[in-house]
């Protein structure tokens, strides 16, 4: 009768320790798409920050105005050739 006894302690040790890994199992899972969600977060703002940077800068003015100006000359060319 007492190893009976043993035997139920014993497996509600178990099955207690089984609950409290799940529920440890499951706030790493719910950490760890929140750190997920945190980095896509950091990522977007840096790739945003690095893009107007980039939008702005002196070789990108300078290379719109020159395919806007170049674009100008190939108009006006067209243009004389059709008169």
């Amino acid at each position: 009768m007492k190893l009976y006894l043993a035997a139920a302690v014993l497996l509600l040790a178990l099955v207690a320790y089984t609950e409290a890994q799940d529920d440890s199992f499951a706030e790493r899972f719910s950490n760890f798409g929140d750190q997920i969600t945190e980095f896509g977060k950091n990522v977007a703002e840096k790739a945003k920050t690095h893009f107007d940077a980039i939008a702005t800068s002196d070789f990108a003015e300078s290379t719109r105005n020159w395919f806007t100006e170049k674009f100008q000359q190939f108009k006006d060319k067209v243009q004389e050739m059709n008169q």
